[in-house]
C-alpha cells in the first residue's frame, strides 16, 4: 500500500466503500481488559488525543469488558469498551471511523457462546449504537462466525444494516478462505480483521492475504505489535501478572519468551539503524505489503500513541521488507499462537 516512491499513503479507501482513513488506527480493548488495569481518565485522554492526531480508526467490539472472565480475571462488564469510546467521541463524531463487532457473549464462569443468527445482529447492533452514542456504525464486524449458523445468514443480515443507513460497511474476523469467498459472495466485505505481524503470519501460509488481496478485502491485522513484544520492551525473565492475558500464551512463557527476545533484538538492531523505535519497524513491514491494510495497535497511553502513528514515516526498501520477513519466518517462529486448548490455558 505504498506509492511509486515507497511511501505509505497518506489515506486508503476502505474496501467496497465509500470511507477513507489513515492506514493506522487504533485498537481500543486494552484499555478495558485482557492486559492488566487501565486508568480511565488516562484512556479517554489518549482516545481524546487520537481524534486529535487523526487516528484513522477506532476499534472496538461489545464483548470488550466481559471478555476477562474467560480467563479468570475480572470483568468490567459487557459493553465497557464501546461505551468508554462512545464518551470519547461525543461531539466529534464526523470526525472519527467507528468499528465494533458482535457476536461473542460471555456465559457463566467465563464460558464463551457464538450467536450469529439474523435475529441477534440486529439486536446487537442496536445495542451498539446506544452504547457508542451515534446513529451508525462504520464498520462492523462479525467477531466470530457462530458454527451452528451459515454464514451466509449471518452476512446477509449485516447485510440488510448497511441497507437500513445503521452500518455503512461490514466485515468479519479470522476466516478462512472459503469462508471469506463465501461471506464475501453474500455482500460485499470491506474488511476483513485477523491477527497479522512479523511475528505472526498465518494468513500469509493459509492463502487469507492473497485471497484479500484477489477481492479488494482490506486487512485490518490486530495485535501487529505482538501482544507488544515487538515494541522491544518485554524484558526476558518477565512474569506476567494472573490478570494479563499474555500469561496463558505459549509465546510469552518460558523458552517461547527467551526465543522470540532473540528475534527481537535483532529487530531492535535493524530498527536503531533506521532511527526508528522497533514497533514502528513492525508497523512498517505491515504497510509494505502488497495489498491495503489498517494495523489496529492497541495502547492506552498517548506516549505509544503518537509513537506507533508516526509509524508511517519509517521507509523500507523492498529488500528490507524481505529480510525482516525472512529473519520473523513463521515455521521457525519459537511457541504456538495459543496453547492446545486454543485460550492460552
Amino acid at each position: 500500500m505504498r506509492n511509486d516512491d515507497g511511501q505509505v499513503r497518506a489515506r486508503i479507501t476502505l474496501g467496497h466503500s465509500d470511507i477513507t482513513l489513515r492506514p493506522i488506527g487504533l485498537g481500543c480493548m486494552t484499555m478495558s481488559q485482557s492486559y492488566g488495569d487501565a486508568d480511565r481518565d488516562e484512556s479517554l485522554a489518549t482516545l481524546r488525543e487520537a481524534i486529535d492526531i487523526g487516528v484513522g480508526m477506532f476499534d472496538t467490539a461489545d464483548v470488550y469488558g466481559a471478555a476477562d472472565a474467560a480467563f479468570g480475571a475480572p470483568s468490567k462488564g459487557f459493553g465497557h469498551n464501546e461505551e468508554l469510546l462512545g464518551e470519547a467521541i461525543a461531539g466529534r463524531r464526523d470526525e472519527v471511523v467507528v468499528a465494533t463487532k458482535f457476536a461473542v457473549q460471555m456465559g457463566p464462569e467465563g464460558a464463551v457462546r457464538l450467536v450469529g443468527t439474523p435475529a441477534y445482529v440486529t439486536e446487537a447492533c442496536e445495542a451498539s449504537l446506544r452504547r457508542l452514542g451515534t446513529d451508525h456504525i462504520d464498520l462492523y464486524y462479525c467477531h466470530r462466525q457462530d458454527p451452528t449458523v451459515p454464514i451466509e445468514e449471518t452476512v446477509g443480515a449485516m447485510g440488510e444494516l448497511v441497507a437500513q443507513g445503521k452500518v455503512r460497511a461490514i466485515g468479519h474476523c479470522e476466516l478462512s478462505v472459503d469462508e471469506l469467498r463465501r461471506a464475501h459472495a453474500t455482500h460485499p466485505l470491506s474488511a476483513l480483521q485477523s491477527e497479522y505481524s512479523l511475528w505472526e503470519r498465518s494468513v500469509e501460509d493459509s492463502g487469507v492475504v492473497a485471497a484479500c488481496r484477489e477481492l479488494g478485502i482490506t486487512l485490518v491485522p490486530y495485535s501487529p505489535l505482538g501482544r507488544a513484544m515487538l515494541t522491544g520492551r518485554i524484558q526476558r525473565g518477565r512474569e506476567f501478572a494472573a490478570t494479563d492475558f499474555r500469561s496463558l500464551l505459549p509465546r510469552f512463557r518460558g523458552e517461547g519468551l527467551d526465543r522470540s527476545i532473540d528475534l527481537v533484538e535483532q529487530l531492535r538492531e535493524f530498527a536503531a539503524g533506521k532511527g526508528a523505535a522497533p514497533g514502528q519497524v513492525a508497523l512498517a513491514w505491515l504497510l509494505a505489503q502488497p495489498l491495503d491494510v489498517v494495523p489496529i495497535p492497541g495502547t492506552k497511553r498517548a506516549t505509544y500513541l503518537r509513537e506507533n502513528t508516526d509509524a508511517t514515516g519509517t521507509a523500507l526498501s523492498a529488500d528490507e521488507v524481505a529480510r525482516l520477513g525472512a529473519l520473523f519466518d513463521h515455521p521457525g517462529m519459537p511457541g504456538g499462537r495459543y496453547s492446545e486448548s486454543g485460550d492460552g490455558r
